[in-house]
């Protein structure tokens, strides 16, 4: 069983004890379940810069990252920064996220929020509305198109955007679909957990003009970025680069500026 299986065999078992604990009605009548969404879509398509900054405490393949920052100092620091929008991981046992993460998050900032997660089941779309998120993260390598069109629908009705995580050509083209408002192009092998930006080079030809393009995993210089922004990505998901410093918002400030130039 690889880490991505292993993975989505806890999230299973998470998910459904959720649903047991807070109902979906509890979760509609949450302050935050009616509020306005903000398209990170639209924000990429206007950037120069076209950085989503994630806030990261640890992964499979780096067992600490930053253990230290708290997200509320974090997702400031990344707004004056001037980023884009801003990634939460949410998944707790593999990632050390929370959704009360995404939350102060919220709270904190006026930036488009991802929410970061393995997302298998209606119910997470609906976590994701009551705790502050404006877009979901679909990963094609675990659902099947039926799913992700279904999947699709329900966000759309909840005024939330869809980034589609694609890690090869296959997962590309038996996902595309006309409503998907981004295509993100994962570097990482979510498998194996190797890293190479040739997967963004490859891909990049395969995706229509009318999805916003975004790149994922193992950016952390500026000419790897104008390069793949000639090539017609307009978005750049970072992590590590930024959260594995002792101020976040002021590496992501630093990286902006150089990348602005």
């Amino acid at each position: 069983m690889d880490i991505l299986q292993r993975i989505v065999k806890h999230k299973k078992r998470e998910v459904a004890l959720k649903k047991d604990l807070v109902p979906v009605h509890q979760l509609e009548a949450s302050r935050l379940f009616q509020r306005p969404t903000l398209s990170l879509s639209a924000a990429l398509r206007k950037s120069k810069s076209g950085v989503i900054a994630e806030f990261k405490r640890r992964s499979p393949s780096k067992s600490v990252i930053n253990h230290q920052s708290p997200v509320d100092e974090v997702a400031m620091g990344y707004e004056q920064a001037g980023i884009c929008g801003m990634s939460v991981l949410t998944d707790g046992h593999f990632f050390g996220g929370s959704l009360e993460d995404l939350l102060i998050a919220k709270a904190t900032t006026n930036l488009p929020l991802l929410r970061k997660d393995f997302m298998i089941d209606e119910y997470q779309f609906f976590e994701a509305r009551a705790h502050g998120a404006d877009v979901i993260l679909l990963i094609a390598a675990i659902l099947d198109k039926k799913t992700i069109r279904k999947f699709t629908n329900l966000a759309h009705q909840l005024d939330l955007e869809v980034l589609l995580e694609v890690h090869d050509e296959e997962e590309l083209k038996r996902s595309l679909l006309p409503d998907i408002d981004m295509i993100g192009v994962n570097n990482r092998n979510l498998k194996t957990f190797e890293v190479s930006l040739e997967t963004c080079r490859k891909l990049a030809p395969y995706i229509p003009e009318e999805n916003v393009k975004v790149s994922e995993s193992g950016l952390s210089n500026i000419e790897s970025i104008r390069e793949l922004r000639g090539m017609g990505y307009r978005g750049f998901l970072i992590g590590e680069t930024f959260m594995a410093t002792e101020d976040p918002g002021r590496k992501a400030a630093e990286f902006i500026k150089k990348l602005e130039i």
